[in-house]
């Protein structure tokens, strides 16, 4: 059984919506389980229990959540060390607004996460164009989820469920990979 692990912090439970989304997508496939987790109750230990570490945080000025970045450098940074996670699975996701058409940030956020994924030495998974509202709430990086409109004026009632879309299918693509990867020692 894979099991991902799936690391968020949220301010106004969009980040939320999208990590619940993206577990019910990897609990859509066959042998794999889900665990969610806000990233300041998060340990090492939890990482090393799993195949497959997935970081979720809204975007704060261009940035990940101090949250999240605190849990990097707590909780990730002593793995590293001990190179304890090499070829296990690692994706992303981001929820936000500002301006700009993906949001002002996101992009960056979601690069800052995946750098320090890649650091760790995890085998990094996109997220594919043809997931389902990716033109909406995709980047090639990960799920993106747009919490206000352009203009910053909020979404009445919150994330939109169709925003979320790509959070579930993201979640099926990383539950594949650490499926097939699981167990096995990818370097020594």
């Amino acid at each position: 059984m894979a099991r991902i692990l799936i690391v968020f912090s949220s301010d106004h439970d969009g980040t939320g919506k999208m990590a619940r989304a993206l577990a019910q997508g990897v609990e859509s496939v066959e042998g794999c389980s889900a665990k969610l987790m806000q990233a300041e109750e998060a340990k090492a230990e939890d990482v090393l229990a799993a195949d497959a570490l997935v970081l979720g945080t809204p975007v704060h000025m261009g940035s990940m959540d101090w949250r999240m970045k605190k849990f990097i450098d707590t909780q990730c940074g002593g793995l590293w060390m001990g190179d304890k996670v090499i070829g296990k699975v690692g994706a992303v996701f981001a929820c936000g607004s500002g301006y700009g058409g993906a949001g002002s940030g996101a992009e960056l956020t979601l690069l800052a996460m995946l750098n320090n994924l890649a650091e760790l030495g995890m085998i990094l998974v996109p997220l594919p164009k043809n997931a389902p509202n990716y033109q909406q709430s995709g980047l090639q990086w990960g799920a993106y989820g747009r919490a206000h409109n352009e203009d910053l004026s909020p979404i009445d009632g919150g994330l939109p469920d169709e925003r979320t879309q790509p959070s579930r299918a993201h979640g099926v693509h990383i539950a594949r990979l650490a499926s097939a990867l699981s167990g096995q020692k990818i370097f020594d």
